[in-house]
């Protein structure tokens, strides 16, 4: 047994990764110029084909910060940057932390409202976008000034044959750019002669990201994140999946979201790995970089695996390069999660896909399944340093062992807070009696006596029906483990009789099976296996389930449309 705080189970099965890791007292770009003094010739990433070495990188991080701080960014004020996942994106990234300002990362498909929204929630004076959505920025007018819109193009991270080819496919349709003092463009911009600019005198555990949340909620919240949660956080996850120098991660997920920034990227580029970045996902192509690129670690969300699951480029590729696969966001059903690891164990590579668990509020995946220990429907074990428990929800009170609560987290990778919203940051990060900040999930779960979790259900999606507490999560489980079930997502309705009605939207393996038959055999498998007033009323046949930008079932958008279908209905 290991010496431990019997607060701490999970610790008898860490293997070999130690229960505490050192943190750096420092920066993000510090971190970065670690990496390129330890190994400056290894390759920091790859795109395209095109490989940047670490002394490269940090060589034009270095110029894009002396460029920023010329456009008039400064200290403490916010780079807006609405990326793919491109090399201009992470350049950037470490740029702006150099000069001690703070990095707010958006998709880069927001519309007009949606950047509006985001403009002003961070006072951006600086933003950072592709040439081909300069209209959708042109067209807010945000309450802050906004000093610079700097532009940039695939291509300008591609070789000039390349460059070219991009341009004849794509490029050349790209509206020109009307005369705007604001505008800079990336190449000429970076490539000017700017005066050189020392870095910033910066705490570790000062404002670095600015990260929004979900993805299904009218306005996202600002989550604040400081050097110190993404060292902690990339750290973690390294020593977690034995992630060094000699690695490459494949970066399909958006540098916009917490998973992408702080995993594909950001921990790779912490120990010198190589992050191999992939702007968009399409399933094809990654699997074709896959077989070319042959990474050894892959991160993802559930629809990504099952995408490639369902990809004949993958079938009789050699697959013995990949020796971890990390899947989290979201629920990850057992039929995927066996079909991916057979599809590997044909190309002659053995790995488990291990489910983990996080939330923005702590950067992304913060407890995942050791890569040498398993346990059916697990979320895994809290990484070194955090630290998990069970509470009755909304209290500091926590269950007993193996009891429902809502999970609870501490450590060093928690937030500093929703961004300007001193009230939503009080109810989410509380002191508890042992002095610790706990952050309350909203996720309800529970814990086994050797210290492993178990997610249930997210306590705020919840369904009122006829006085009892339906959660969706579960019954979309006992849905997509039939035989006929790819996809469910469970909504409630307005009902006059039960305040909400369970209504089941589900994408069938082959559509040919849609009909009353398969509706009420659906019903009569749920009834089997739920209680009877979470069991759907109704069973709506879907081709396909709207998805957030991260790729998760985006449930409100499907209630929304169903209850607007339902009003047209006399």
């Amino acid at each position: 047994m290991t010496d431990h705080p019997t607060s701490a189970p999970w610790l008898d099965h860490y293997g070999s990764v130690p229960a505490h890791l050192e943190y750096p007292a420092c920066t993000l770009y510090q971190m970065f110029a670690a990496s390129a003094a330890r190994t400056p010739d290894a390759i920091a990433w790859d795109f395209f084909d095109q490989r940047t070495r670490y002394r490269s990188a940090l060589a034009a991080i270095d110029r894009c910060a002396d460029a920023l701080a010329a456009a008039g960014l400064q200290r403490d004020q916010r780079l807006l940057i609405a990326l793919p996942t491109t090399p201009q994106a992470v350049i950037a990234f470490y740029a702006a932390n150099k000069l001690g300002a703070v990095s707010a990362l958006i998709h880069p498909l927001s519309t007009p409202p949606e950047i509006q929204h985001y403009l002003d929630a961070t006072s951006a004076t600086v933003v950072l976008t592709l040439d081909a959505l300069y209209a959708s920025f042109a067209a807010v007018r945000p309450q802050h000034a906004l000093q610079r819109i700097v532009l940039t193009s695939i291509g300008d991270a591609l070789s000039p044959l390349q460059r070219l080819a991009f341009w004849w496919r794509k490029g050349r349709r790209i509206a020109a750019i009307p005369a705007d003092p604001r505008v800079l463009h990336w190449k000429p911009w970076l490539g000017a002669s700017h005066p050189a600019t020392p870095m910033a005198t910066r705490q570790t555990d000062q404002p670095a990201v600015i990260l929004f949340s979900g993805g299904t909620t009218a306005l996202p919240k600002g989550i604040v994140l400081s050097n110190r949660n993404f060292i902690a956080q990339g750290l973690q996850a390294c020593a977690w999946g034995r992630i060094g120098a000699s690695d490459s991660i494949l970066a399909i997920l958006p540098i916009f979201h917490g998973f992408g920034l702080g995993v594909c990227v950001n921990a790779a580029m912490m120990v010198g790995a190589t992050a191999i970045l992939v702007p968009t996902f399409d399933a094809s192509s990654v699997a074709r970089l896959i077989r070319r690129k042959r990474p050894s670690i892959l991160v993802g969300v559930p629809t990504l695996y099952a995408a490639l699951c369902r990809d004949q480029a993958l079938v009789g590729a050699d697959l013995s390069c990949l020796r971890a696969a990390f899947c989290g966001a979201d629920s990850l059903p057992r039929p995927l999660k066996e079909g991916f690891e057979a599809l590997v164990a044909r190309g002659g590579g053995k790995l488990r896909l291990l489910e983990g668990y996080g939330l923005t509020e702590a950067v992304t995946g913060i407890m995942a399944m050791p890569l040498d220990d398993y346990r059916e429907g697990s979320i895994g074990l809290p990484f070194p340093d955090m630290h998990a428990k069970i509470c009755a929800p909304g209290t500091e009170q926590t269950v007993a062992i193996g009891s429902e609560g809502e999970i609870c987290l501490a450590g060093p990778a928690l937030m500093l807070g929703y961004l300007d919203d001193p009230q939503a940051t009080a109810s989410t990060l509380r002191r508890h009696a042992d002095g610790r900040i706990w952050l309350h999930t909203g996720d309800l779960g529970r814990q086994d006596a050797d210290g492993f979790f178990y997610f249930s259900v997210r306590l705020k999606r919840m369904i009122k029906s006829s006085g009892f507490n339906v959660y969706p999560a579960q019954v979309e489980a006992v849905l997509v483990d039939h035989p006929l079930v790819a996809e469910a997502c469970v909504i409630g309705l307005p009902d006059p009789d039960q305040v909400e009605r369970v209504l089941a939207c589900v994408v069938l393996k082959d559509p040919a099976n849609a009909n009353a038959d398969t509706a009420a055999a659906l019903i009569a498998y749920s009834r089997e296996r739920l209680i009877k007033w979470s069991c759907p009323r109704t069973i709506r046949f879907c081709k396909a389930l709207p998805k957030t930008r991260i790729g998760k079932i985006d449930y409100r958008s499907l209630q929304q449309q169903t209850l607007a279908e339902e009003a047209k209905t006399p």
